[in-house]
């Protein structure tokens, strides 16, 4: 039998998501605990790719056992689509290893988008009520996201220019640089945010929009 994977949920009047603890970026949300426990699961053969990019291992039946671990309340911010509380797992100590370990698997999102973005069109068939961003809005839109969450660490870029390849690697150099180092799971910065979290939220930004420019590009992996 597959060995749990243990998760929090957040719990949000009209959605729920459900987070990996230890794989930052595995996010996914559904109107009931067990539609987000669910739709969790589907993505596991997705988030394996990250890991593999990252070289971290991954479960092979990783999607098959959750453990719930903790549940926290949401907010308006959970309803609107955004896994945006801290929960009390964020506040725990990190060793270099373990931080390590956690960029290796921010960079391998942003090494996802990349690729995924790569091989879209610059048009995307759009959503079911016939809305929803275009390729370089939403990877322009990620960036913007990346330079105010950075601001949650205590780095100060502005957003760079889609197609900076300076100053995106820049602003993503740093963030890798603050996320990097041992830590007592304190805030990063004035009124910031704690590693795990801050780990967990810029990689699960980054592969909901990875996947859905995979989504509606048609591409199917």
């Amino acid at each position: 039998m597959a060995k749990p994977i243990p998760v929090y949920l957040e719990l949000g009047a009209k959605k729920v998501f459900a987070c990996s603890i230890d794989f930052p970026g595995w996010c996914r949300s559904g109107r009931t605990e067990e539609l987000s426990l669910e739709s969790l699961a589907d993505y596991a053969p997705r988030y394996a790719e990250v890991a593999k990019q990252a070289k971290v291992a991954f479960p092979a039946r990783a999607g098959e056992r959750f453990e719930v671990v903790e549940r926290v309340k949401g907010s308006g911010a959970t309803d609107f689509g955004i896994p945006h509380e801290v929960v009390s797992s964020d506040a725990g100590p990190l060793t270099a290893r373990q931080a390590a370990r956690q960029v290796e698997l921010v960079k391998a999102a942003w090494a996802v988008l990349d690729r995924i973005a790569k091989r879209s069109p610059a048009e995307l068939r759009k959503g079911p009520r016939g809305g929803g961003r275009d390729r370089d809005k939403m990877l322009d839109h990620v960036l913007g996201a990346e330079a105010a969450y950075a601001r949650m660490l205590g780095v100060k870029h502005p957003q760079p220019e889609l197609g900076d390849t300076g100053a995106i690697k820049a602003l993503r150099d740093d963030i890798v640089a603050a996320l990097r180092g041992a830590s007592d799971g304190s805030p990063l910065a004035p009124k910031g945010w704690p590693p795990r979290y801050a780990a967990r939220r810029i990689a699960w930004h980054v592969l909901d929009h990875a996947w859905e420019i995979q989504d509606r590009s048609g591409q199917t992996g």
